[in-house]
């Protein structure tokens, strides 16, 4: 991680990079091909992207926060949902943008 702020404006980055990591270590252990993991595959990347860079954007962490919690909870309603139906990782992402 940069030297910058690990808050930014609320939004505990720390936390949405141990998220992320964890999120990519799980999603390779799923078999791939469905069409809703590659979604949340492309949208983790994104947030990756985003948390590297020097200064990331709140507003740019809460938007992909909340499209990797949308993908997430698609892909709970499908076949391949079962193999991730475990995963904490939609009340981590409620944590870290503050829904209680």
């Amino acid at each position: 991680m940069h030297k910058h702020e690990t808050k930014a404006q609320g939004i505990d980055l720390e936390a949405a990079e141990a998220l992320i990591a964890a999120l990519q270590r799980d999603l390779a252990k799923v078999s791939a091909g469905s069409a809703d993991l590659q979604i949340l595959e492309g949208e983790v990347e994104a947030l990756r992207n985003v948390l590297v860079s020097p200064r990331p954007k709140r507003r740019r962490v809460k938007e992909a926060l909340h499209d990797i919690r949308a993908a997430l909870e698609h892909a709970l309603e499908t076949v391949e949902g079962e193999a991730i139906r475990d995963w904490p990782y939609i009340a981590e992402i409620g944590r870290i943008l503050g829904m209680r």
